[in-house]
């Protein structure tokens, strides 16, 4: 069997088991497993320094050492004022019809799609991308006090997804896109589930309708609590939930999803991701997880995170998942 095929087989939940391993080991070891294309750039990844101003108008800080790019968002700089009047403070940016796609399809020729995965990202859901318009705590307020005004946006948010969805299927046919949404903490959502089936399901089934229109799957990234929200991932015919974290209940998620949403994590970050680690905690953890969660069926070990922090760490889970993911295989087949 190709990379490909023991990784459909997993998303599949085909029994007997076919396959144990690390997650990404059917996706090329590029940059996030993801090929970066010129809309995330020009949308995120051109970011760097103390204070930074996006294409929106709203401010970052990215500099060395930090996780990721921070959106530093307060009452003085907050784009959106006043939800209520929300179409008078957002520009949606134009996406230029100048991009440089030549990076991003010399990438992709360079991979061989019989046995591993294209995948491109889409970063900036739709909650990430209100609450960096406007402060944190006014983004959850008007989820409960202004509803209307914010599906509203999220509605017209959505149109603008699914014109970059278009532009990234068009120029890559990608096999997959990686759609970044973190909806709660380490151990609770930021919202009630119900808000989070009036507010933003609806509009995360029209996007990913177009992109399963297109022939693509969607790889949702969540790397936080959504245990009680992982049914309605299903209904938006999410293929995988990437970021599992075992504060999760896992074990539930499984049964009540029945095998049809692949669970891609599964280790404690937190305890593995550090920079004074040992290795033997590291490759307990990925032990625990396997024996722990691949009994019940589409499931795949990684990190949240996609990659650990500290660099070291990750060549580990790697290697663990591969190498007891085999022996658990041979013990369960």
């Amino acid at each position: 069997m190709t990379k490909k095929e023991k990784f459909l087989s997993v998303m599949r939940n085909e029994q007997p088991p076919k396959w144990m391993g690390y997650g990404f080991d059917a996706f090329p070891q590029i940059m996030f497993h993801c090929v970066m294309d010129p809309i995330s750039i020009w949308d995120i990844l051109f970011m760097s320094g103390e204070y930074v101003v996006d294409n929106w108008g709203v401010a970052h800080r990215y500099l060395p050492g930090d996780p990721g790019v921070i959106p530093i968002v307060n009452e003085e700089n907050q784009v959106i004022k006043d939800i209520t009047k929300w179409r008078d403070y957002v520009t949606f940016p134009e996406i230029p019809t100048d991009l440089d796609w030549s990076a991003a399809k010399e990438t992709i020729a360079g991979i061989d799609r019989d046995n591993e995965f294209v995948m491109v990202p889409s970063f900036r859901g739709l909650f990430e991308r209100a609450h960096c318009l406007m402060t944190f705590e006014d983004c959850l307020i008007n989820m409960y006090e202004e509803p209307e005004a914010m599906n509203e946006f999220f509605e017209a948010y959505t149109d603008w997804k699914i014109k970059v969805a278009e532009q990234l299927i068009d120029n890559l046919q990608p096999d997959i896109i990686h759609s970044h949404d973190d909806w709660g903490s380490k151990n609770a959502m930021f919202f009630a589930p119900e808000v989070f089936r009036k507010l933003l399901k609806p509009h995360y089934k029209r996007l990913y309708d177009y992109i399963h229109s297109r022939g693509v799957m969607v790889q949702h990234h969540c790397d936080c609590y959504a245990t009680d929200i992982a049914p309605d991932l299903v209904d938006l015919g999410v293929e995988m939930w990437q970021g599992v974290l075992p504060q999760n209940d896992i074990l539930r998620i499984q049964k009540e999803t029945g095998g049809k949403l692949l669970l891609m994590g599964g280790l404690d970050q937190g305890l593995i991701d550090q920079a004074d680690v040992t290795e033997e905690v590291v490759r307990a953890e990925v032990r625990r997880a396997i024996d722990e969660y691949a009994p019940g069926g589409a499931f795949l070990p990684c990190v949240g995170s996609l990659e650990c922090l500290n660099a070291w760490v990750t060549p580990v889970v790697i290697d663990e998942c591969n190498k007891y993911g085999a022996e658990w295989l041979a013990k369960n087949s």
